[in-house]
């Protein structure tokens, strides 16, 4: 599917949906609006299905993985042979993320969209549009057309998961750069309040991060207004992917899970590409990243957990199944004041 048809077929959740999806929490025997954003997370889920019993039974993660060729300017801890590392051990089921999905009925799948001289494994889907991205620090990451097909493939596997709910993580050694260089551009602020300490660079590896960002800023001249060119210049596979992701889940009226903050630059570029596209993401924490509250402030979205995490590979997203789960199951209940024979308090009723 072509993108410009992608985006004219996405619509709006059901604001009618989402009314009686907020006055069934408010009927409920607790003080209004008291669970916050789990309260809010439920009505998105609703509004955007369309259902006032929404289901999460079935649930995936989907990790989009590419190498980014910044990494040679020192802006990471590791190199980038560790990212094939990584889609490997997804793929076998022994990642950080894939001991958590477990524990909560969530599969896993890693999806190739760039890995560095990768030659594929079991259990790696390969969607590979090039052989990593070039250094941003001195030229273009890629193409507008590899991002274009980049952010196809992302949509593409996003929509066939067979899913009641979406999660979306990444795998890309130097994408915290690319994510805080995709976030400076379109939120207007510097590289210096954006770029953070990733994996746990020095404080000579975050000037260096910080420099790369602005020298990327700089050559490439990304335009705001236009998040296939800001991608293109700035950003990476992965990004570009999970841009996809996003519009593909809102296409279908899945929820989708944002995991952290290069998670979260790709989907705010997917919400100024479309709008509407926004109702279908749901924040499952704030990253421990310097950008990752502003992106989440700019996506308006309020995250469900906030814990300092900074890992990746979705690990966030899946951490917050089990909130939706419990948020549910109050949802459900329909215990509410009348039941237990009391008159529920109100602000009218207080006078």
């Amino acid at each position: 599917m072509e993108l410009q048809e992608l985006l004219s077929n996405i619509r709006p959740a059901d604001g009618a949906v989402a009314t009686q999806a907020r006055a069934r929490w408010d009927a409920l025997a607790k003080p209004l609006g008291s669970l916050g954003a789990l309260e809010e997370a439920v009505v998105r889920i609703a509004a955007l299905t369309g259902t006032l019993d929404p289901k999460l039974d079935r649930r995936a993660l989907v990790v989009y993985c590419a190498d980014n060729g910044v990494v040679a300017r020192g802006v990471s801890q590791c190199g980038s042979e560790v990212t094939a590392a990584v889609a490997a051990s997804l793929a076998a089921g022994e990642s950080t993320v894939c001991h958590m999905a477990r524990t909560v009925r969530c599969s896993v799948q890693a999806v190739d969209v760039g890995i560095k001289d990768f030659s594929g494994c079991k259990g790696v889907i390969s969607c590979r549009v090039r052989n990593g991205t070039g250094d941003i620090s001195c030229g273009p990451a890629m193409t507008r057309s590899q991002c274009l097909s980049a952010i196809r493939a992302g949509a593409g596997m996003a929509m066939v998961q067979d899913a009641d709910i979406l999660a979306v993580g990444e795998m890309g050694i130097g994408n915290t750069t690319t994510a805080a260089a995709t976030a400076c551009v379109l939120l207007g602020e510097s590289p210096a309040r954006l770029a953070g300490r990733g994996a746990g660079l020095s404080d000579a590896g975050l000037a260096r991060k910080v420099d790369a960002i602005e020298r990327a800023i700089a050559c490439n001249h990304p335009d705001r207004n236009d998040p296939i060119d800001v991608l293109t210049k700035v950003g990476g596979l992965d990004l570009a992917a999970m841009c996809g992701a996003y519009l593909g889940a809102a296409l279908i009226r899945t929820p989708v899970l944002v995991d952290g903050v290069v998670s979260a630059a790709a989907a705010l570029c997917a919400k100024r590409l479309c709008p509407a596209a926004g109702d279908a993401m749901l924040a499952s924490h704030v990253s421990a990243e310097p950008a990752g509250r502003l992106l989440l402030e700019a996506l308006e979205l309020s995250p469900l957990i906030d814990a300092g995490m900074r890992l990746g590979e979705g690990s966030g997203a899946v951490a917050a199944l089990p909130l939706l789960d419990a948020a549910l199951a109050v949802y459900r209940s329909g215990h509410s004041f009348e039941q237990l024979g009391i008159e529920a308090y109100t602000p009218q009723a207080a006078k």
